[in-house]
């Protein structure tokens, strides 16, 4: 069980704001910050930081704001269906919390919570509480696989697709030793990245951003959709300490589904780089860019020497087909990415103002890269 007033390991940072992973807690220091983003360096210690929980979505049920009504209304009957499958995780250096992936005694949950550990313990929500094994571990995800010594266990149910922007999100854990807690809020964003530290921490991508407040401890834990299902795997948040209100990130259930199904089959996962910063081609930046697509991805930023810019492409470009296949959102772009290795050749057809190229690109290996 968490300790309520330990001090937070010193860690140095890089974002606009400063941005904690949500760390498991130790007997001596809980909540471990960990990465960040990019150019502001800070570092912190002292008392463990206290989330605000105010200033977020009220979930109360007002008639000011806030989520109300039906929605509301659900959500007791969702937590009571999810926590069966949501555990604390109990290691030698500290806690987090796990998600049930199958009922043979799979947890989900993040390198970061089992990070050092030499004993391993899952706590249940009908207090039952077993030893556990570490399984398999990728970094580069922050996603860790534990098998614990129980049988029979209630499987969660994993999104298959991302969540839109505005909907309900309800993150339940193990925030500061208090299991089974759970706090609501919104899917506030899509496809955020935070680049790595210098330190430990690889950079994280693709993440889901949520005002559902979420605290040091609530590492691994799952943020439910309005259907019960995990849309994400809780990772990290900016604390009060930034300015910040109630903005909290989740690793989205496609990628906690592929990267755990090539953990199971042998232990290791790989990563496709290509190095640019996707986003949704919007009405508002066609007409900016003056380009003659009615959908794609485009291209915000490439990185220097990476795939993509050797292969030729640029800021402004919008990538409409990979491999002859249309990809008419991010999520179908970043699908196709995911289903491909290292080393492998991927032909996109990209729009750059009113001219149609086809460029070929050579995947990278994102283990390589320093950010990612």
């Amino acid at each position: 069980m968490i300790r309520l007033s330990l001090p937070i390991r010193r860690f140095a940072v890089v974002f606009v704001a400063l941005v904690l992973v949500v760390a498991c807690s130790d007997d001596s220091s809980p909540a471990e910050p960990e990465a960040g983003t990019s150019t502001t360096a800070a570092t912190v210690d002292g008392d463990a930081q206290e989330v605000d929980d105010g200033g977020g979505s009220d979930v109360g049920g007002g008639s000011e704001g806030g989520i109300a009504g039906p929605v509301f209304d659900r959500i007791p009957d969702i937590v009571r269906e999810v926590e069966p499958s949501v555990v604390a995780v109990l290691t030698d250096v500290g806690e987090g919390s796990g998600v049930v992936w199958d009922a043979d005694g799979t947890i989900v949950t993040n390198n970061h919570v089992v990070a050092g550990a030499r004993t391993f313990e899952v706590a249940f929500a009908d207090g039952d509480r077993v030893a556990a094994e570490l399984i398999a571990v990728d970094p580069l995800t922050d996603l860790a696989i534990l098998r614990a010594e129980r049988q029979e266990l209630p499987p969660a149910d994993f999104a298959t697709e991302l969540p839109e922007v505005g909907e309900l999100a309800i993150a339940i854990g193990n925030p500061l030793g208090f299991e089974n807690t759970a706090t609501a809020g919104i899917v506030s964003g899509l496809h955020r990245s935070i680049p790595g530290s210098a330190s430990t921490t690889q950079s994280l991508i693709d993440l889901i951003q949520t005002d559902a407040p979420i605290s040091p401890g609530n590492s691994g834990g799952a943020l439910v959709d309005a259907e019960g299902r995990v849309m994400g795997i809780n990772v990290a948040y900016i604390p009060p300490a930034a300015s910040a209100v109630s903005i909290g990130f989740a690793i989205p259930a496609t990628t906690v589904t592929d990267v755990v199904e090539q953990l199971l089959e042998d232990g290791t996962v790989s990563h496709a780089y290509l190095g640019l910063h996707p986003a949704p081609l919007t009405p508002q930046i066609k007409q900016q860019l003056r380009v003659e697509a009615d959908e794609g991805v485009v291209v915000l930023d490439v990185v220097f020497a990476s795939p993509a810019a050797t292969a030729g492409l640029a800021p402004g470009d919008v990538i409409t087909e990979v491999e002859g296949e249309p990809v008419p959102t991010v999520e179908a772009f970043l699908a196709t990415l995911r289903g491909r290795e290292p080393g492998d050749e991927m032909v996109v057809r990209v729009v750059r103002g009113g001219e149609e190229l086809e460029l070929s690109i050579i995947l990278g290996d994102r283990s390589d890269e320093v950010s990612g």
